[in-house]
């Protein structure tokens, strides 16, 4: 085995509340084996990335209810290309060659796990999406 192999899979958490079923889909067990786990790793530099993005469109993320900003997040996810491919990015970037020739067989239906997964994870997180100097107060 190359190196870029191991190494990329050596630094993945493991996800102990994943199971993986004989029966289950292989892009539900792509998602299990590779997203969740690339994801989980990438989460700080997610979280960070979410930040820079709001800041970059004038902060009104700051001035939303929750509700709002929930839906900020999804729409930020879904509807922004540009920050959708640049996460897209950050996460292909750590799979291995044969992880991508999967990816790239049915990479919509991928893409969108990837992208509920990315969603999911930033809402569970947006209590740190406060405005910086409110955090820096605490």
């Amino acid at each position: 085995m190359n190196s870029r192999l191991l190494n990329l899979k050596s630094i993945r958490p493991e996800i102990s509340s994943t199971t993986i079923k004989d029966n289950m889909s292989a892009d539900e067990r792509f998602q299990n084996l590779v997203l969740r786990p690339v994801i989980k790793l990438q989460n700080d530099l997610l979280i960070e990335v979410f930040k820079n993005y709001v800041v970059k469109h004038k902060s009104v993320f700051y001035d939303l209810s929750l509700q709002k900003r929930m839906d900020y997040i999804e729409n930020a996810i879904q509807k922004d290309m540009k920050f959708r491919n640049s996460v897209k990015g950050m996460i292909i970037g750590l799979f291995t060659v044969e992880e991508y020739l999967i990816y790239i067989e049915n990479s919509s239906a991928l893409n969108k796990r990837m992208m509920h997964i990315v969603k999911e994870r930033l809402l569970s997180h947006i209590q740190l999406f406060e405005k910086p100097e409110l955090l820096a107060a605490v």
